[in-house]
């Protein structure tokens, strides 16, 4: 069985650029190719600034690039020089159509998968890499097997991953498992066996789990289905808890204890965010609807609805808070990303929150250490739908520090928990706001009694402010 010496990835986003760059890392006698037909996002991988932020990324492309890790935007030329390709291209929820709003969008898999067919002159494995919904590697076969001859043949393996964003290196450096399943057959087999043989190199052997195809495409969408059900839990919680005087943290810790339930996910906030949880879930309800399972899809859809209830939960408190209406004032908004330490905004509950405050005829100061303000303007507007980026300039100003967003602020709202938040000097802020001043921490971060010392009126997701302990 020949080792795996030359690796392609199609994709150099969030997912294919950090496991490719790791994997040329860990293993110096693999090559490692990341394409993508995007000049600009290739070129910045070859820059000093890479094109994506998460924390030790850079130390490990630095150490690499031009070594054994390489990118290029010649697709065909690194298709054809490889024994293994990764399919890392996006699968976004599919916005027209059949399924929309649920359904995820295979374009990108199925011309990536095409490519592969159409250009390769030797035998590949090809390594479905994109979340994507169950039995998509039964299309991809479809049209690999199409074009193989009797000199090509084409073993497809699925090869999830389970990276969190913000701490995506060291998931990939020390995961808690790598999922690699195959077809039942020898020649599957015998892929899967090389793949692991990669993985390997750092990975003990028995992290590494071996499955059906099948196992391995639902594993990905039932472990993003049980994380985001365990967000949705405690933020209904958070809900009765404000109702009733119970602390969400208090009743988090004490549930955390019993070792049956265990203490992660178990954190209220305004809600969740990211480019898996939200379109893992809605392919799961779209695919229990396909399979004629309606009380399975409604079952998972409700854990989407309790997440965007949560976000609407906390805008109208926000504005019963501020006297009813919001018109003409001043909300300052610390935090656009899904999740601290991380660039990505993709679903983050900034997005739906500031565009309530707006509708509401709000003036909206925003401050993020790390998104870019065009990434932020792009997020607020509809590209392609109506061109109102001159309305959102008259709206909105993004500030390059959180004392400039909160100058003259009606109110301050923390979206995103960035550690910086915690050590800001409140006083500060508090003598720059309008009076009353007022809080709301939508990530349970904040010392509220001592903002409240300091003048604050704090509320605080899951805590009941009248009690005076929030």
């Amino acid at each position: 069985m020949a080792p795996i010496k030359n690796i392609c990835c199609i994709g150099a986003g969030y997912v294919g650029g950090p496991t490719c760059s790791v994997i040329a890392y860990k293993c110096p006698d693999i090559n490692v190719t990341i394409c993508d037909i995007n000049q600009k996002r290739i070129d910045a991988w070859m820059s000093d600034k890479l094109p994506i932020y998460e924390p030790g990324l850079e130390d490990i492309v630095f150490a690499c690039r031009g070594r054994n890790l390489f990118f290029s935007t010649d697709v065909d030329k690194h298709i054809q020089e490889a024994d293994l390709i990764f399919v890392s291209v996006n699968t976004p929820t599919k916005k027209h159509g059949l399924g929309a709003g649920m359904a995820a969008d295979l374009a990108y898999v199925e011309a990536a998968t095409r490519r592969i067919a159409q250009v390769s002159t030797s035998s590949k494995i090809v390594v479905e890499k994109s979340t994507v919904p169950c039995r998509t590697a039964e299309s991809m076969r479809a049209i690999l097997d199409a074009n193989c001859s009797e000199n090509i043949k084409f073993d497809i393996l699925s090869n999830p991953e389970f990276l969190a964003e913000g701490t995506a290196v060291d998931d990939l450096l020390k995961p808690d498992r790598v999922l690699i399943g195959s077809l039942q057959t020898d020649s599957g087999k015998e892929a899967q066996q090389r793949l692991v043989d990669v993985y390997a190199h750092w990975i003990p052997r028995e992290n590494i789990i071996t499955t059906n195809l099948w196992s391995s495409e639902l594993s990905k969408l039932a472990a993003n289905a049980l994380l985001a059900q365990r967000i949705s839990s405690i933020n209904a919680l958070s809900a009765v808890c404000e109702a009733t005087g119970a602390d969400v943290d208090e009743v988090a810790y004490a549930c955390g204890r019993d070792t049956r339930l265990g203490s992660k996910f178990l954190k209220a906030s305004v809600g969740f965010g990211g480019s898996c949880f939200q379109k893992d879930i809605l392919n799961l309800v779209y695919l229990s609807t396909q399979l004629n399972l309606p009380e399975v899809a409604e079952y998972w859809k409700q854990v989407y609805t309790m997440n965007e209830y949560q976000k609407k939960r906390f805008v109208r408190k926000i504005i019963s808070t501020l006297f009813n209406t919001i018109t003409n004032k001043k909300i300052a908004v610390l935090g656009f990303a899904f999740k601290k330490d991380t660039g990505d905004t993709r679903e983050s509950a900034a997005i739906t929150l500031i565009k309530d405050f707006l509708q509401e005829n709000a003036h909206v100061t925003i401050y993020d250490p790390k998104v870019d303000p065009e990434q932020i303007y792009y997020d607020l507007s509809e590209p392609g739908v109506v061109d109102n980026r001159k309305q959102l300039e008259d709206k909105i100003e993004i500030c390059s520090s959180a004392y400039d967003a909160a100058k003259g602020a009606d109110a301050l709202v923390v979206v995103t928990e960035w550690d910086e938040f915690r050590t800001l000097d409140f006083k500060r802020i508090y003598d720059g706001m309008q009076k009353p001043a007022f809080v709301f921490d939508g990530r349970l971060m904040l010392d509220a009694p001592k903002l409240r010392d300091i003048g604050f009126k704090v509320h605080v997701i899951g805590k009941n402010d009248l009690e005076g302990k929030a």
